[in-house]
C-alpha cells in the first residue's frame, strides 16, 4: 500500500472504549481511500468487533485497510501522566505513539487522558528543534467559520519565547491545513491597548511584532468568536479556562432553549416551526465537526480526540491527522521557525 497515509488509532482509551474507535475507523476508511488504519488495543476484542461489523457491512472493501496491533494495557482517564509513562509501557496509547516513532505509522490519534498522551508523545517523539514544549491547538467555532487557538492546556505557564513559538506553529497549521495564506495572529490579552497586560504578554507582543508573521496585536476574549483573527495565542492555563467556559456556555444555551420551547403548548408549537432554524444552528456549531486537537511541536503528528466523542466525532479527529500528514505539518513548522529565527 505504497503512498498510503498510515494512522495508528488508540482504540481502548476514552470514555466509551473500543466500540466507538472501531466504528470511527470504519467510517474514516469509507470517507478516505488514501488511509490505512492500525487499531491498537486488545487484539481478541478488536478482531471480534471488526468481524461483526464486516458481516453487517454492505461493502467490505474498506476493511482491507484495517489492521490490528495488540496492546495489553489501557491508560485510565484519571491516571497520572507520570504513572502512565513509567508503568504502562504496553498501553494502547504508548504502543500507538511508538508506531509513529518507529515509522510504522505517520500519525497517532487517541481519545485518552490528555496529560498522559502529552507526556507520552513528548517522551517518545521529542520536540522539534527550536520548540521548547508542545502546545494543544484546536479550531473554535466563530463568526467566519472557526478560529484556531493555542495553547489549550499542554502547559499552565509559558515564557514570551514559548508564546512566540506557539504563534509560529499556529500560523503554519492555519496555512497548511486550513488554506489561509496570511493567517492573522493575535495575542490574547485583557485589552487591545499596548499598555494592557502583564510583562509576559507585553514581551511576547514585542517578539511577534518583530517577526515575519501577520501579527495584528492584542485581542480580547470576544475576538475569539467575532474578531478579525485567525490564530489566537495564549498560555495553556488561560486557553483551557477559555475553552471550558465556551463549552459550558454552549451547554447552558442548549438547556435554556429546550426549557423555553417545552414551557407550554404555544412554545411547543413554535418549536416545530423553528425546527429548521434550530437544526441549521445545531449543525453550524456541532462540536463533532471540530473534534481533533493537535499536539503541535512534536517530531510526529499526534491528534487528541475528545474523550466523550462518538464515532462521528472520532472520525473527524482521524481526518485531522490524515490532513496534517498530507500537508507535512511538522516539517513546515520546523522550516518556518528556522526562517523566523534566521537559522
Amino acid at each position: 500500500m505504497s503512498g498510503m497515509i498510515r494512522i495508528a488509532v488508540d482504540a481502548m482509551s476514552g470514555d466509551h472504549g473500543s466500540a466507538v474507535a472501531v466504528d470511527a475507523a470504519i467510517e474514516s476508511l469509507r470517507r478516505h481511500e488514501d488511509i490505512v488504519l492500525r487499531l491498537v488495543g486488545d487484539s481478541a476484542s478488536l478482531e471480534t468487533q471488526i468481524a461483526d461489523r464486516r458481516k453487517r457491512a454492505t461493502a467490505s472493501g474498506a476493511f482491507d485497510r484495517l489492521e490490528v496491533v495488540h496492546a495489553g494495557e489501557v491508560v485510565d482517564m484519571c491516571e497520572s501522566p507520570a504513572r502512565a509513562l513509567r508503568q504502562k509501557k504496553d498501553s494502547s496509547m504508548r504502543v500507538a505513539v511508538n508506531l509513529v516513532q518507529s515509522g510504522e505509522a505517520d500519525a497517532c490519534v487517541s481519545a485518552g487522558n490528555t496529560g498522559a498522551l502529552m507526556a507520552t508523545a513528548r517522551f517518545v517523539l521529542k520536540t522539534l528543534s527550536g520548540i521548547d514544549r508542545p502546545a494543544i491547538i484546536s479550531p473554535i467555532p466563530s463568526r467566519d467559520g472557526h478560529t484556531l487557538m493555542l495553547d489549550l492546556g499542554a502547559s499552565a505557564e509559558s515564557t514570551p519565547e514559548q508564546l512566540f513559538q506557539f504563534a509560529v506553529m499556529g500560523a503554519v497549521l492555519a496555512r497548511a491545513v486550513h488554506g489561509i495564506e496570511q493567517p492573522r495572529v493575535g495575542l490574547l490579552n485583557i485589552g487591545a491597548e499596548e499598555i494592557k497586560g502583564n510583562q509576559q504578554i507585553k514581551d511576547a507582543g514585542r517578539l511577534l511584532a518583530a517577526s515575519g508573521l501577520n501579527y495584528i496585536g492584542f485581542v480580547e476574549g470576544d475576538d475569539i468568536y467575532i474578531g478579525d483573527v485567525d490564530v489566537v495565542v495564549c498560555d495553556g492555563f488561560v486557553g483551557n479556562v477559555a475553552l471550558k467556559t465556551s463549552e459550558g456556555l454552549g451547554k447552558l444555551i442548549a438547556q435554556y432553549l429546550r426549557e423555553e420551547f417545552a414551557r407550554n403548548w404555544l412554545t411547543k408549537a413554535s418549536a416545530v416551526l423553528a425546527m429548521p432554524v434550530l437544526r441549521a444552528f445545531r449543525n453550524r456549531v456541532d462540536p463533532r465537526q471540530y473534534n481533533g486537537a493537535t499536539l503541535v511541536g512534536l517530531q510526529g503528528t499526534v491528534v487528541k480526540s475528545h474523550g466523550d466523542a462518538d464515532a462521528t466525532a472520532f472520525a473527524s479527529a482521524i481526518g485531522v491527522a490524515r490532513l496534517e500528514v498530507a500537508q507535512s505539518v511538522p516539517r513546515r513548522i520546523r522550516e518556518q521557525l528556522a526562517h523566523n529565527l534566521g537559522e
